[in-house]
């Protein structure tokens, strides 16, 4: 049913616009996907510490702001694994780039993350 000219939409919220704007142009790519799934997965205590950065044959690279949050990190690499495969998984994720096969955490977040 098309919509007069002139006539008004029901007020919509900011963010869902803005997810649907960056469903529509976000690249589907694997570090993309895991990018997008990092915050709901690792939490806010680690996303303040580590963010994927590269990816590289199905395994991402975390880039962490010390050697400690990277061997703390390593140390649950199954579990965030398991968790992002899950997430990845669900339908609204997107398709394509193949699955997650593994993490790797680096101390070099001075490198890769601005602040």
């Amino acid at each position: 049913m098309r919509s007069r000219p002139g006539a008004r939409h029901a007020p919509r919220r900011v963010a869902d616009v803005l997810d649907q704007v960056r469903d529509r142009n976000e690249p589907l790519t694997l570090l993309a996907r895991v990018q997008r799934a990092w915050p709901q997965v690792a939490g806010a205590g680690v996303i303040a510490q580590a963010e994927p950065v590269a990816e590289r044959d199905g395994v991402v690279t975390v880039a962490c702001h010390t050697a400690t949050w990277a061997q703390e990190l390593d140390l649950l690499h199954s579990e965030l694994l398991g968790r992002l495969n899950d997430v990845l998984r669900e339908p609204k994720s997107g398709a394509g780039a193949g699955p997650l096969r593994g993490l790797r955490f680096t101390a070099d977040a001075s490198r890769h993350i601005r602040t």
